[in-house]
């Protein structure tokens, strides 16, 4: 297959300009996605463009990954019904960290393989009269309020700083065209009318034909939107969810969805991912750890994956010092509904009292239905530890200090 089918056989297109299956199946490109970094980690919704500039590499294109510092400071209003929270300069700079590190650990950036660029770098020292002459010129107010991302929030308010986006957007495809000869953009169905923009910009400035492509919506087969939990958003970053809990999340995957996530998330052969995909039954939970494995070791390394997978399955068995499970370290004793606040299985003391209660929490094999229970040393097992359960799926293995 041509580098397009690839995308489109792995679920990865929804809208493209005419010519660009044509362009990817030619001579390499270069092509870009930008990430704002309004959080120091990038979560799953990011993952499934990741996973698309990486196939486009491996087929022998060029990516260029743009970490937003300059966009970040205005506020994508895409898919948005309210404005964005304007964060601090130094906490964009943290942010820009931890994104470039994820990044890097999928793709390969530098040595001519693909770029790693930030949009500070030339948006942060725009002359505001040069940029409106230069660059504003080229945009009508009547197109730009026909754009979906924008018609969306007119109802609920859009403030003159969002509404400027579009133009800071279409100035980096502009920007990159020109120091990097990128001529496709990727990004977010949402993002459609924000690529078009910057098409029509370099061919008005440039006279060069650019061309676009976007996602689909991830979605569960419920409908509802995928890469969020009851705890939060799935993130990438190890210190906000542990690889033992990143794979446990690909595991409790719905059923319905193996196939689809298979395709999206990790590099399996479409062979092997259609062989998963037709097991049913009991068989189902086989194919879901390896969803599980290979979509953890894209993110994490095989090394943590097989630590995950080694952790889940001794938990499944009844497995109770099991390193690969996320650590707490506690001062002993220490009342239960504390400590099930503190290590995060619970989100509060009175969640924990609630979960007791319910008979949901277990320390080691034992049920504990006591709210004013205390976890003391004698509770430990030979190594110095043990594990406490919310649920069934839950667990943290608990170290006295």
């Amino acid at each position: 297959m041509n580098p397009f089918e690839i995308l489109q056989s792995r679920g990865f297109v929804k809208q493209h300009t005419a010519g660009a299956p044509e362009m990817l199946a030619g001579a390499p490109v270069a092509f870009y996605v930008g990430f704002d970094p309004t959080a120091d980690s990038l979560h799953v919704g990011h993952l499934l463009p990741v996973m698309a500039m990486a196939h486009l590499q491996r087929a022998g294109h060029r990516p260029i990954a743009v970490v937003g510092g300059g966009t970040a400071m205005v506020g994508d209003p895409s898919g948005k019904d309210e404005m964005r929270q304007l964060i601090s300069a130094e906490q964009i700079d943290h942010n820009k960290r931890g994104l470039r590190a994820q990044l890097g650990g999928v793709l390969e950036l530098g040595d001519g393989q693909g770029d790693l660029v930030d949009n500070a770098d030339w948006l942060l020292s725009l002359n505001y009269i040069g940029f409106l002459r230069d660059i504003g010129r080229h945009f009508s107010v009547n197109q730009m309020l026909g754009k979906a991302s924008v018609k969306l929030r007119l109802e609920t308010g859009l403030s003159f700083i969002e509404f400027n986006y579009q133009l800071l957007q279409a100035y980096d495809f502009l920007e990159l065209y020109r120091r990097h000869g990128c001529i496709l953009q990727l990004g977010g169905d949402d993002q459609w009318g924000n690529i078009t923009a910057g098409i029509d910009l370099i061919r008005r400035v440039e006279g060069v034909e650019a061309h676009g492509l976007t996602f689909p919506l991830l979605t569960r087969s419920d409908g509802k939107k995928m890469g969020k939990t009851a705890g939060g958003a799935v993130w990438l970053d190890a210190a906000r969810l542990s690889p033992y809990d990143y794979f446990q999340y690909w595991v409790n995957v719905d059923d319905r969805d193996v196939g689809k996530l298979l395709r999206i998330f990790t590099f399996l052969p479409l062979e092997r991912i259609e062989q998963l995909e037709a097991m049913t039954g009991p068989q189902v939970r086989e194919a879901k750890k390896e969803l599980a494995f290979h979509a953890t070791a894209v993110v994490h390394g095989e090394t943590e994956a097989s630590r995950a997978m080694a952790g889940a399955k001794a938990a499944f068995s009844g497995g109770q010092a099991v390193a690969a499970m996320p650590q707490h370290e506690a001062e002993l004793p220490i009342p239960l509904t504390t400590l099930l606040a503190d290590c995060g299985l619970c989100g509060s003391r009175s969640d924990a009292r609630r979960q007791i209660q319910g008979g949901a929490v277990r320390v080691g094999e034992d049920k504990v239905l006591d709210v004013n229970f205390e976890l003391s040393p004698e509770h430990l097992d030979a190594d110095g530890a043990v594990v406490l359960w919310r649920g069934k799926k839950k667990s943290v293995r608990v170290t006295g200090a």
